[in-house]
């Protein structure tokens, strides 16, 4: 079984990669609308999420919209993920951009980047994350991510996003060689913060939700700058990754409580939902008791 699904699914991606990326994506938007209406439980789940959210705010007709919108970007996102996957930095230029990269830029000429860690969220195109050090490559980038429990898709993944030149480590299997790479200058670190996890119980868009303190913890423990980066869907198959100010993981020379610092990321991760709704990975459970 484990043979014909990765063979599947190779022959999948070969297929997708042979296509123009706007044909992909427009695939991509109409496979997600069929999503919609096919898939009861998760679209119930983004309708409850925004109501939750937005419910006092927004009527339901535009919540309803938002929710719809919300599936066809998953799918654009998705599928052009796997496009994207297999273009070089020159034929990404007309589809990719960088927005506030000084922030993260070393001050004096010919100094070595300090190493940052980057509080990352699932908006837009967040595979596109992994690519920021072919733009910049005075960084290093690397990533977490979890193995899934299928090994033929987990290894069609992994394959995929080795092509970024981004260094990915398995949550729970590689913590040793991650904290090794830390020891080095000129890592750019991207760790998600926006799905429920165990850690803290700080406000997100109006209501308390369980979420992780592994950027704070980081940031403090190696004592890198902390910012959040966002991914926006600018147009159809065209996105901008945008870095946010430094969040100060520090206080009159002291430690800042990681409930604090994951208050300030969170607020952060707010302002970009409020931007555009549709843009953010609704079908999550955020709000878990």
């Amino acid at each position: 079984m484990n043979f014909l699904l990765y063979w599947f699914g190779r022959a999948f991606i070969a297929f997708i990669q042979m296509l123009p990326l706007n044909l992909v994506a427009r695939l991509g938007r109409a496979s997600g609308a069929l999503a919609f209406h096919l898939d009861a439980r998760h679209r119930r789940v983004v309708l409850q999420n925004l109501t939750l959210c937005f419910g006092k705010e927004k009527p339901a007709q535009e919540i309803y919209a938002i929710a719809r919108e919300n599936f066809k970007r998953l799918g654009e996102n998705y599928l052009s993920a796997v496009k994207t996957a297999a273009m070089t930095p020159r034929q990404m230029l007309p589809h990719f951009e960088f927005t506030g990269a000084e922030k993260i830029l070393p001050h004096e000429a010919g100094s070595g980047p300090q190493s940052r860690i980057m509080a990352i969220g699932h908006f837009g195109n967040f595979e596109l994350y992994a690519r920021f050090g072919q733009f910049v490559p005075i960084f290093k980038c690397a990533a977490t991510y979890r193995a899934l429990n299928q090994p033929a898709i987990n290894r069609l993944m992994v394959a995929l996003r080795n092509r970024s030149g981004c260094r990915f480590f398995e949550r729970r299997a590689e913590g040793t060689a991650l904290k090794a790479a830390m020891s080095h200058t000129g890592l750019l670190l991207g760790l998600l913060a926006d799905q429920s996890s165990k850690g803290v119980r700080v406000p997100f868009l109006g209501h308390d939700c369980n979420t992780s303190t592994a950027p704070a913890v980081f940031a403090l423990r190696y004592r890198c700058p902390l910012h959040t980066a966002i991914c926006y869907r600018i147009s159809l198959a065209r996105w901008q990754i945008e870095v946010g100010d430094e969040i100060p993981t520090r206080e009159n020379g002291e430690p800042r409580s990681t409930e604090a610092i994951m208050r300030d990321v969170n607020r952060a991760l707010e302002i970009a939902v409020r931007r555009d709704p549709a843009n953010w990975f609704w079908v999550h459970r955020r709000w878990k008791d």
